[in-house]
């Protein structure tokens, strides 16, 4: 009861806005307190690092500082072993492949933060390092069994696969869509008719979930290829991943996917060739598709 009489005194003495004029008095106090404890801390710190700067350990000597100067400014020479396969023929290339990756992939925002050589020189040798680890246990694989049986297989299996997407498509009426999408479609269906378990659509389709392949396939290699230290360096391994994975394969992919690049190879490879007798009768056994016919007598 006491404190309502004393709430209503106030208020009849000095006003109704006498509560807010009595906050921002109080928040002027604070701000101007801690404004002078801010200044005058200031002024002290001025004060104390003036002193400090006064030492009392006797000057460096010129000769030292002019070595430092010199160490900073001597430009270290860069040795890089080249060697890679032991082959001059396939050195030379994946050295202008490793340049060409690092000059489009790190050095053009690199040279934007540091004129530093030795980051590009660490990145350089892991490459190599990684390409040496891969020739020499290529070197341990026999090749024949693959490139005799495998491949061939894996070629047939393919072209069994093309075949039966063609022959399904040649026996729809509805043709509503584009063709190219109906053989695409037509084409993993069959995959997943005869693989079983395998089907590649998402990693062919999708350039997405393609880049996604080529970088769990490139840190999977770099785990096989690189030391434990080089491998757990993780700014490192991104960086050799994404300069492998976009710099090299998929390119690489992209070209040999190439409808026009594959034909100029065949040309290539035929343009010294001529089909006798015995492989003409052979081929017209094999095939019953009249495009190819018209084809291989373009040939002849």
């Amino acid at each position: 009861m006491g404190l309502k009489i004393m709430v209503v005194l106030f208020l009849v003495t000095f006003g109704p806005f006498a509560v807010f004029y009595l906050a921002f008095y109080i928040f002027c106090f604070i701000g101007g307190g801690f404004a002078v404890t801010l200044l005058y801390g200031k002024i002290n710190s001025e004060k104390h690092l003036e002193k400090c700067e006064q030492s009392y350990l006797p000057p460096t000597q010129i000769g030292i500082l002019k070595t430092l100067d010199e160490m900073k400014l001597e430009m270290k020479p860069i040795k890089i072993d080249r060697r890679l396969t032991g082959s001059s023929f396939i050195d030379e290339p994946l050295q202008q492949v490793i340049q060409f990756a690092l000059r489009d992939y790190i050095q053009y925002w690199y040279y934007t933060l540091s004129e530093d050589e030795s980051f590009l020189l660490e990145i350089r040798q892991t490459l190599q390092n990684a390409l040496v680890q891969f020739s020499t246990r290529s070197k341990e694989v026999d090749w024949q069994p693959y490139f005799t049986t495998r491949l061939v297989d894996d070629f047939a299996t393919h072209l069994r696969v093309f075949r039966k997407a063609q022959d399904r498509l040649a026996d729809r009426e509805d043709k509503q869509r584009d063709i190219t999408e109906e053989l695409v479609d037509s084409f993993f269906e069959a995959e997943v008719e005869m693989e079983r378990k395998i089907c590649r659509d998402v990693v062919c389709t999708s350039h997405k979930d393609e880049e996604g392949f080529l970088r769990d396939l490139c840190e999977l290699l770099l785990y096989l290829l690189l030391p434990p230290g080089d491998f757990h360096n993780k700014n490192m391994r991104y960086f050799l991943r994404e300069v492998l994975a976009r710099g090299v394969l998929l390119p690489l992919i992209n070209q040999l996917s190439d409808p026009d690049y594959i034909n100029q190879f065949v040309i290539w490879m035929i343009r010294d060739s001529s089909c006798n007798y015995e492989a003409f009768m052979n081929i017209l056994k094999l095939t019953d598709k009249p495009p190819e016919l018209e084809l291989l007598c373009m040939y002849v």
